[in-house]
């Protein structure tokens, strides 16, 4: 397969350790920002060092022109692509769904559907050019298993249709020999107010970036050639 991958909001957190770890598994990759430059210009050179190349490209993948432009520009730069990964995604303060307004909600489909829609669209033609490639697309544990969520209904909702999104995705592209799945971590090292949620976790401890990593990388290496539309959890048994 083609070593070319471009991973959003790649600057800091998880997103940095998905193509840092890409890199050093030898793909050239598109490191994605919106206001994080210098921290994107620092990561693409530490993914610089395994001998790849590596570019730090910025938009506001909200914005569909902006989505299709960095789609562009990443394939271009780096000679292709068969690598996409969709790691944006923002939460809405917490606040019961009666009380959301309507740019509240607006947001949050915009940061964590909309935009993972916006940016594989245009990628598809790029993963067919290249005679196969990977789509991953993050959610979050127990997205696959709609409940009601008192506290952070539009986050959950958004990620619910990252899960439907991709299974049709999986269903239309594997002819063209392009997989798509589903990452859904829980409780990450880098996840706000650690200090309330680990006591809630039945690991009593959060997930490393470097095992959101793994479970990103076991989607895109040949080992899930058979594997598509299905949803992972690195979430160490919670919401179960």
């Amino acid at each position: 397969m083609l070593k070319k991958a471009l991973v959003t909001g790649s600057a800091v957190g998880i997103g940095k350790a998905i193509a840092i770890d890409l890199a050093s598994k030898g793909f050239d990759v598109a490191f994605h920002y919106n206001r994080s430059e210098e921290a994107a210009k620092q990561a693409s050179e530490e993914a610089a060092t395994h001998g790849v190349k590596a570019i730090a490209l910025q938009a506001d993948i909200t914005k569909p022109e902006q989505a299709k432009l960095l789609v562009e520009n990443a394939a271009a730069q780096l000679g292709g692509l068969s690598v996409v990964v969709n790691n944006v995604g923002n939460y809405l303060e917490e606040k019961p769904i009666s009380e959301v307004q309507v740019q509240e909600w607006q947001e949050v489909f915009d940061s964590n559907l909309n935009s993972t829609f916006y940016v594989t669209q245009p990628a598809i033609s790029y993963l067919k050019a290249a005679n196969g490639g990977r789509i991953v697309n993050f959610a979050c544990a127990s997205a696959q298993h709609p409940i009601a969520h008192h506290r952070n209904a539009p986050y959950i909702i958004a990620k619910t249709g990252v899960v439907v999104y991709t299974k049709s995705l999986a269903k239309e592209l594997v002819k063209y020999n392009i997989t798509a799945n589903v990452l859904s971590p829980g409780v990450a090292e880098n996840s706000i107010d650690l200090e309330e949620s680990i006591p809630l976790l039945p690991t009593k401890r959060p997930a490393t970036l470097k095992e959101i990593s793994n479970a990103v990388y076991f989607f895109i290496s040949p080992d899930s050639d058979y594997i598509t539309g299905q949803v992972l959890e690195v979430a160490g048994a919670w919401r179960l």
